[in-house]
């Protein structure tokens, strides 16, 4: 893979220097704030369901299955989701998930304002949030480069990393603290932000996706055809299995920091301090994003993250202080900040607008659907070996993912990706469209 496809243009924007800085884009702040509000209750309401169940219902199984439902739809909508918002008016779509999450969400809020609590009830709405929030990040996602101009795409995507990042930091104990004062009241903000959020969508002048000339086809034919353009991404491909292996093993390294705290006689306290500092390195490494996308490239700055990774997660075993643990998984979430941004900028750039939805999809499930085993696994480790050995096992495994990444052709072929906001050297030719089943419509072309 040489090279960076050539980026499509914004609507209305032409190519060459911007007209403004991404700071005047009207349509890209309120894009930027809607979905920030979105994504900020969205986090409000995760925080309350299990203390809703627990401190109102009395249910440590209620706040299990509501648990399961809110996250139940990463499985069954995640693949749907990508096509649909590919075959979707983004906008529109943007916009019934705002309705759907103020329907779901205010309902809850109500019920729990007249002193009802009724599992069923709790467990659909958060299903139905859940879902929303998926259609609503993946099609924000795939807007981004129809509202900005291509220099400014680095940008755009590095703020995007730091307001997930911060409102994921703030969103935990605004929403016990919301809940604590009063117990609806993390809903019913829920519910405001959707709201919000849909005045936004409804003030953007630009469209969310160039003209589409092809004819939808069978939601399996379409999901295959994103899974075969991934396949067919050399570099891409490799990254990917490389990320849901890296984040198996986070979800070792969190659970291991319980563990240490709670053997060296800390406070469950001090694991939020360790979570709050752990936030504030992400969003730096995300508001830094946009400089190292214009200095190192891609495979460069994989490797890198990688080696730090493979020195800082061993290192946790070695101490039980509060501030040093912070500062370790600080320099791990900012380099993962970092790698996030160079890499969804590249991801962005070189997927066909038309195929944005079900390339994030497949990303994102295969990349965060192995969250769960690294779970589980990490249960049976950290109760079989203890927290140093299990540690000193994940140093080994990062060491030889860092290797592997530093050796491998694939992702070695990264080196000659720079991504400066436009493509550096020549396109590479488009690949060509599977041919569609027989009986279904063709595309006509290929925008890439």
């Amino acid at each position: 893979m040489s090279g960076v496809v050539e980026e499509v243009a914004a609507p209305d924007e032409p190519r060459g220097e911007p007209s403004a800085p991404l700071r005047r884009n009207r349509d890209f702040l309120m894009l930027w704030f809607g979905a920030g509000l979105s994504m900020l209750g969205g986090r409000l309401s995760v925080v309350a369901y299990p203390l809703v169940m627990i401190w109102q219902g009395g249910s440590t199984i209620g706040a299990g299955l509501v648990g399961f439902a809110a996250l139940l739809p990463t499985l069954l909508v995640q693949l749907p989701a990508g096509v649909l918002v590919d075959r979707w008016d983004r906008r529109r779509l943007m916009i019934w998930c705002d309705v759907a999450g103020f329907a779901a969400m205010g309902s809850v809020g109500v019920a729990l304002l007249f002193g009802h609590v009724w599992l069923p009830h709790l467990m659909a709405a958060a299903f139905v949030e859940g879902g929303a929030t998926i259609f609503y990040r993946l099609a924000e996602r795939a807007a981004v480069r129809n509202v900005v101009h291509p220099k400014h795409l680095p940008a755009a995507l590095a703020q995007n990393e730091a307001r997930g990042r911060a409102f994921g930091l703030v969103g935990g104990p605004t929403g016990s603290s919301l809940f604590a004062l009063v117990r609806w009241s993390p809903f019913v903000a829920t519910a405001i932000g959707h709201a919000l959020a849909l005045v936004m969508l409804l003030l953007i002048k630009r469209d969310f996706q160039t003209g589409r000339s092809d004819e939808p086809r069978r939601l399996k034919a379409e999901i295959r055809e994103g899974i075969g353009w991934l396949l067919r991404q050399r570099f891409l491909r490799a990254a990917v299995v490389l990320v849901a292996a890296t984040n198996i093993l986070f979800q070792v390294m969190s659970l291991a920091l319980v563990v240490i705290i709670k053997d060296s006689g800390g406070s469950p306290a001090a694991v939020g301090v360790i979570s709050v500092v752990s936030g504030v390195g992400g969003v730096l490494g995300a508001l830094s994003g946009s400089w190292w996308v214009k200095r190192l490239p891609l495979a460069t700055v994989i490797i890198l993250s990688f080696a730090a990774w493979t020195l800082l997660m061993p290192a946790v075993a070695l101490t039980a202080n509060v501030f040093a643990l912070g500062a370790l998984f600080a320099g791990m979430t900012f380099c993962g900040a970092v790698m996030n941004v160079t890499a969804g900028v590249y991801q962005v750039q070189i997927t066909p607008d038309g195929m944005q939805g079900r390339i994030s999809s497949v990303i994102l499930l295969v990349t965060s659907g192995a969250n769960s085993f690294g779970v589980m696994g990490a249960g049976f480790l950290l109760s079989g070996f203890g927290s140093t050995p299990t540690l000193a096992g994940v140093g080994v495994v990062m060491l030889l993912i860092t290797l592997g990444a530093a050796v491998s052709p694939a992702i070695r072929s990264g080196n000659e990706i720079r991504l400066t906001g436009e493509a550096d050297g020549p396109a590479p030719e488009p690949e060509p469209a599977p041919e569609p089943e027989p009986g279904a419509g063709r595309r006509d072309s290929e925008e890439i």
